[in-house]
């Protein structure tokens, strides 16, 4: 008995012929056409032209969603049998893995950068086309654009309580969004000469630090966006800069091959850090907790147990390389190289005991710190990738109804040991994925 009714089974005949038809088949459509004695005329219009073709894609395309979710249900299965304690340990020491829990579309050029919101479940995004999207990232949907700069923005970041969101652009201009009051651009900072690579908040948020194409670094006054200081040493274009957690120390780097020590006070250079044989395109404070890592890795005596913070960091270059540093002596520790094109983002692991980077040979890669071993390789995008961000938020810190409203330090009150980490990536090719546990 046919599973199918009478005009199923004459659409089926009918798109059969079709294809045989359109396809040359001659005597195969002839045999077929006496076999089901069906009327059939060739019409370009017709309901049934094309349907074989159709049918046959949208099959492939329902096996790999189930492939997708027969996998991500595995892995979830694996979690469950875990113990507590397991899963637990698994929690904080896990790395992206595919598939990505969201796929976020919507920019219309490239992205390339993307920041977690301090406490909620936010996500700003910066693309070349000239626009900033917030996201709910917990959820994967779009929340709003905002608008204001005119030429490709090239850098986003939420202060350290999430009220302000700052931006800067090859339009010359650096902006200030709050997020408390319907993310309105409220200050806007001129004062560089070419295009703004990046921008950061200092620690206290009372200054914000950026850099730019026309070689200079400079610290602007958020309340006054007073230009405070202008440091300069870099021979070319300075493609990044970010202050240390006591904001007592800048690290920058540039097309100039080179990446700069500078005192945060002074601007007084303190070291020129020299390895890398192309543009520096990113740099990486290591937190404390990867100081023991480190220290493994470059066989640093077991005495030393200094804690300052800014005492190492990563840098990632066109060469392909990743290299550690030491601040205090500007010493290289070890260079790790596998990416097989640009690497354009860093970030630590929260633990301490790995570092991951992105690259424009579309994958991240995860380095274990105490032995410089790359442990991982993800498959993430279709196109390169300029950025990865880590974000850590409390586990009850879902976002507010109308986006931002109220006090951003209202989730802070969840248990400090219950965080969600979650990893974001955005691409060449205009998404931005959501890794989560």
């Amino acid at each position: 008995m046919s599973l199918l009714s009478d005009r199923q089974r004459e659409d089926l005949h009918k798109s059969m012929l079709d294809y045989l038809h359109a396809n040359n088949f001659t005597t195969a459509f002839n045999a077929l056409k006496a076999e089901v004695s069906t009327e059939y005329t060739p019409d370009p219009k017709a309901k049934y032209t094309g349907l074989l073709e159709k049918k046959w894609t949208s099959v492939i395309r329902l096996q790999k969603k189930i492939m997708d979710l027969e996998n991500r249900n595995a892995a979830l299965q694996e979690e469950l049998s875990l113990s507590p304690a397991r899963r637990a340990a698994s929690q904080t020491d896990w790395v992206p893995r595919t598939p990505a829990a969201h796929v976020l579309t919507g920019h219309r050029a490239p992205v390339v950068r993307v920041a977690f919101h301090p406490q909620y479940s936010i996500l700003a995004s910066a693309s070349e086309d000239a626009t900033v999207k917030i996201w709910d990232w917990e959820t994967g949907e779009f929340e709003r654009t905002l608008k204001g700069h005119t030429k490709a923005v090239s850098d986003v970041e939420f202060d350290h309580k999430g009220h302000l969101l700052v931006t800067c652009s090859s339009d010359l201009f650096i902006k200030i969004w709050d997020s408390q009051n319907e993310w309105k651009n409220t200050k806007t900072f001129p004062g560089h000469d070419h295009s703004v690579s990046t921008v950061r908040f200092m620690p206290g948020d009372q200054f914000i630090v950026s850099a730019s194409r026309d070689r200079t670094i400079r610290i602007f006054d958020v309340a006054s966006t007073h230009l405070v200081r202008t440091i300069a040493g870099h021979s070319e274009w300075v493609r990044c800069v970010l202050p240390s957690d006591d904001g007592r120390l800048l690290a920058s780097g540039s097309k100039d091959h080179t990446v700069r020590i500078w005192d945060a006070l002074t601007g007084e250079s303190k070291f020129e850090l020299r390895g890398h044989e192309n543009d520096v395109e990113v740099v990486a404070f290591a937190p404390i907790a990867a100081y023991a890592a480190i220290r493994e890795l470059a066989r640093i005596p077991n005495t030393d147990r200094t804690k300052r913070p800014g005492l190492y960091i990563a840098s990632g270059a066109r060469d392909k390389s990743i290299k550690l540093w030491d601040t205090s002596s500007g010493q290289m520790l070890r260079s790790l190289a596998g990416h097989d094109n640009w690497v354009r983002a860093l970030a630590f692991h929260p633990s301490g005991k790995y570092l991951l980077s992105a690259s424009d040979d579309k994958t991240i890669r995860v380095w274990e710190l105490s032995t410089g071993r790359c442990v991982k390789t993800v498959e993430a995008h279709g196109h390169f990738i300029p950025t990865l961000a880590w974000g850590r938020q409390p586990a009850s810190g879902g976002a507010p109804a109308n986006g931002a409203n109220g006090d951003a330090g209202g989730a802070a009150a969840a248990d400090p040991e219950k965080v969600v980490n979650v990893v974001a990536t955005g691409s060449v090719d205009q998404t931005i994925k959501i890794w989560l546990p």
